[in-house]
């Protein structure tokens, strides 16, 4: 039962009692699980450009992209705590006289004896040896009598460079002959690559608000020189997840969980609640990358060429989308000119239609405008090569209507062996490599909080002091959240990929600038 005090809480929060009692129900009902036809691969379901296609797509990118307002849209929240999970689990059983044999028995890329030994090459190493010096240490004396904790204390606690608790878009990702850049500095160059229009480029980045000030510091610090060598401007903006976004957290019998003082519990809704920021800005198109997915300027060739190719054939599918929505106007609009819709929807778009020939064709014309008057995303995919991230798939909803979707495993009924069957046949998966179109034909903006699917999402149990509790995530960005989008999925090559998960993922050949 919420109280008054509770009921003050959830409205100041801009959360409606109705949502908060939807939110109960998940809580005991679950989400249900997505319905797996078969998975995309390439003619069915992804597309696949060769050369003479790519060539002509990045031809007239200048052209096509003049006049738009293209934004890049970069989740960049959350401290970068899980990045540096193995370094804090070996300072806590490391012993400097101890036998410490069992902490290096892995000398592979990930383990912690590849990270001592190739420290020297990681872009933070300067700052993380004159940290030390400032207090009388000197790292490559901690080097030599392994007193390896000395080094992962000046890393990671905030006495020294505090990397525990920064975010990944503020770490030192990359060196350089004459410099190093953090993983946002990355952003800022890539983007001259792709999302440049008429001398602007333009950053969105969301941030958790204990950061944004510090953020706001490095970019006002750094963007005189990168505007210079560039010769461009700069446009950054900032936003925050939204409290009406955070979901409440309940008891393991699913009552609302409340703290000691008698207040709700509310933890942030999951990267699925950005799309109420993307949903404030109002661009033509808009690119949506992770901060940690970043290479260095000797790598960038393949991102910035596929950016291109992906972004210019949105916008040649927009730009017929928008003339046939034109022509759906007309209640008069002839046979023929609807079949050519619907064939170009289903060929071009990977729209299905369900009993298409039966329909009057008013109820064609209509089909065809619900079908059509929608954003529209195009999302890169990666051959599978056992990186992780959601897979692409032909999925049925409760309507029976079959669409393409980003599916993540979680997703999938671990119960049902047919379904597994399907998920383990994905031979792509998604990078996070996306492009929109968010206005519709007439040039207004697209309400995108009426394309989720609201019964996507999950649960897990997390804590809270001594107590266990459960917590509910939103639908995905690019999984429910964009559920209801026209989704066309495009092969790019896995150099278009190189996210850093982990702190060894920097000693990666993508992240090295040799």
């Amino acid at each position: 039962m919420l109280t008054p005090k509770n009921i003050e809480q959830i409205e100041k929060r801009g959360i409606t009692i109705q949502e908060i009692e939807k939110q109960l129900a998940f809580f005991v009902k679950g989400f249900p699980y997505t319905k797996l036809v078969r998975s995309a691969s390439k003619n069915d379901g992804i597309e696949v450009f060769d050369v003479k296609q790519i060539d002509e797509l990045l031809a007239n990118y200048k052209v096509k992209t003049a006049g738009r307002d293209i934004i890049k849209f970069v989740p960049a929240s959350g401290a970068a705590s899980r990045m540096f999970k193995q370094l804090s689990e070996f300072r806590a059983a490391y012993k400097i006289n101890g036998d410490n044999s069992v902490l290096f028995e892995k000398k592979d890329p990930q383990s912690m004896y590849y990270f001592f030994e190739n420290i020297r090459d990681f872009a933070f190493f300067d700052a993380l040896k004159k940290n030390m010096e400032e207090t009388g240490k000197s790292i490559e004396t901690c080097l030599k009598n392994k007193d390896y904790n000395e080094i992962l204390d000046a890393l990671l606690l905030e006495s020294g460079l505090d990397y525990l608790n920064l975010p990944k878009g503020l770490l030192h990702f990359h060196k350089y002959a004459d410099s190093v850049r953090t993983a946002l500095e990355e952003h800022l160059v890539e983007g001259v690559g792709y999302a440049e229009s008429d001398g602007m480029v333009k950053l969105h980045f969301t941030v958790s608000p204990e950061h944004l000030e510090n953020f706001q510091q490095l970019v006002e610090q750094i963007l005189p020189n990168y505007e210079a060598k560039y010769q461009v401007k700069y446009d950054i903006s900032y936003s925050v997840q939204k409290p009406s976004t955070d979901t409440i957290a309940a008891t393991l019998d699913n009552q609302p969980f409340l703290n000691e003082n008698g207040d709700l519990l509310f933890r942030p809704g999951g990267h699925g609640a950005l799309i109420e920021n993307l949903n404030d800005l109002k661009g033509d198109l808009i690119f949506i990358k992770n901060i940690d997915n970043v290479t260095t300027d000797k790598n960038r060739v393949p991102t910035t060429t596929y950016k291109k190719v992906i972004a210019s054939h949105l916008i040649d599918l927009q730009i017929q989308v928008f003339e046939y929505l034109k022509e759906l106007e007309n209640p008069d609009i002839s046979d023929e000119l609807l079949t050519e819709i619907f064939h170009f929807s289903w060929k071009k778009l990977q729209i299905t239609f369900q009993h298409f020939s039966s329909f009057s064709r008013e109820e064609k014309r209509n089909v065809a405008i619900q079908k059509l008057n929608r954003p529209i995303r195009i999302c890169g995919m990666v051959k599978n090569e056992g990186e992780p991230g959601g897979g692409p798939f032909w999925t049925k909803n409760s309507d029976n209507e079959i669409s393409l979707q980003i599916v993540e495993s979680s997703q999938v009924n671990p119960d049902n062996p047919q379904q597994q069957e399907v998920l383990n046949m994905a031979s792509h998966f998604n990078p996070v490599d996306l492009v929109c179109g968010v206005r519709n034909y007439n040039g207004e903006l697209f309400d995108l909080k009426k394309y989720i699917d609201p019964d996507t999402g999950f649960i897990s149990e997390k804590s809270s002091g001594e107590k266990i509790l459960k917590a509910l995530e939103l639908p995905g960005l690019w999984n429910g959240a964009m559920a209801d989008w026209i989704t066309i999925f495009v092969e790019v090559p896995i150099a278009v990929f190189s996210p850093v998960k982990t702190v060894n993922d920097l000693l990666r050949r993508e992240h090295q600038n040799i």
